[in-house]
Formats: structure tokens, C-alpha cells, sequence
């Protein structure tokens, strides 16, 4: 049997303004936005290439989601990708001997980005090793 996770809930506190983040900003497709019954709304947004979305809810505690990561190949691009959105987004920085040193660094899964929604959820953007030869 799989188990696959499909989507996070990420609390905000204004719908419209993160579907514009998330959106036109950082570059996620919109899946769903529609009315449910209640007068509730889902708000559904896929990084691209990725397995699992986000839903935007108004329920929680807006700014509490901490560390959400998504994976990319090249660390450089996606820092480009996301300052040239208008993200704001950390330097590139890499992990060694457990603190934060500026620039890529030669372990795998060692270089990562930061950046954080208007309610300041906040995600990990995070290099993923080449592939083997």
C-alpha cells in the first residue's frame, strides 16, 4: 500500500493576498479556488513538479507553519527564480559543523534559501544532490 501526502494546510490570514504569494510570486500553479459549503474556501497551489500542494486556510494560527521545504537541482537558479519574482529571499547559505556558512557547500543537502509568506510562514528551499553518473 502507498501513502502519499497530497497537501499541508498553511494558515494565513488573508486568502487572497497569499494566492498572490504563492501564486504569481513563488510560482505556484492554482489547483482550486472555490467556495465550499458554509462559506468556507479552498485555495489549492502545487509548486511545479511537485506531488504534494498546499491548502490556504484561515483556521490556525497564521505565520505557524515553520520550515515547509521544497527540493530543487540547482539552488542558484531557484534563488534567481524567486528574487526575480520579487520573493524576498535569504543568500544562499550551506550547513557545516552544525552552524550557517554563506555560499554552497560540498556535503549533499547542505546548501538551502529561506523565504517567508506575508504571515511569515516560513519555508527551506534546498539543493538536492546531482544525480549519479
Amino acid at each position: 500500500m502507498e501513502w502519499k501526502l497530497e497537501a499541508v494546510p498553511v494558515p494565513v490570514s488573508d486568502v487572497d493576498r497569499a494566492k498572490v504569494f504563492y501564486g504569481e510570486q513563488v510560482g505556484f500553479a492554482v489547483d482550486i479556488d472555490r467556495e465550499l459549503p458554509g462559506g468556507r474556501r479552498l485555495v489549492q497551489l502545487t509548486p511545479p513538479g511537485s506531488g504534494c500542494s498546499i491548502h490556504l486556510v484561515t483556521d490556525g494560527e497564521p505565520g505557524s507553519v515553520k520550515g515547509l521545504t521544497l527540493v530543487v537541482g540547482d539552488i542558484e537558479a531557484a534563488h534567481a527564480e524567486l528574487a526575480g519574482r520579487g520573493v524576498p529571499v535569504s543568500d544562499v547559505v550551506h550547513i557545516e559543523d552544525g552552524e550557517r556558512r554563506p555560499g554552497r557547500g560540498e556535503k549533499p543537502w547542505s546548501t538551502m534559501i529561506f523565504f517567508s509568506d506575508p504571515d511569515d510562514n516560513r519555508w527551506v528551499v534546498q539543493e538536492r544532490p546531482a544525480p549519479a553518473a
